[in-house]
């Protein structure tokens, strides 16, 4: 996350987060990540705080290596399962969420070019008018009459 100083032009504000964060300093963490990670309240205590193992995850995230090559103290699975936890219980939407809206109040926000992703939309010749689960052409166009 940037200071809270406001650009004037809609490039320098582009210019400002150009990257994507690859670690995030303590400080950081405890201000804007910390808060909408969920903690577990069973079992023994992690041997890494939640900073270490959010970084951890970064780094898998940003190289796009396995787990299974992560040189961490502990073994990766212990990793993957915080990245798991926080992924299907709504912990990432709150941080990503969060952080769109503290973009929005410092009005950092800059939706002058908004990609969307659609690498999961089917698209087939000619395609059909609702939506399908089937994979095969042959299957969907049978699939409604």
């Amino acid at each position: 996350m940037r200071s809270n100083t406001k650009t004037n032009t809609p490039s320098q504000r582009r210019q400002a987060y150009k990257t994507l964060p690859t670690k995030v300093s303590l400080k950081d963490f405890n201000r804007y990540v910390k808060p909408h990670l969920s903690v577990g309240t069973r079992g023994p205590h992690t041997t890494l705080s939640a900073f270490q193992i959010f970084n951890y995850i970064l780094e898998v995230l940003h190289t796009g290596m396995p787990w299974y090559r992560l040189k961490c103290p502990v073994h990766y699975v212990n990793i993957w399962r915080h990245h798991d936890r926080w992924s299907n219980d709504g912990s990432y939407r709150k941080l990503h969420a969060a952080s769109v809206q503290w973009l929005a109040d410092n009005d950092l926000l800059d939706l002058f070019a908004l990609h969307g992703d659609g690498s999961n939309a089917v698209a087939k010749k000619g395609g059909l008018a609702s939506a399908t689960p089937a994979t095969s052409t042959r299957r969907a166009k049978n699939s409604f009459p």
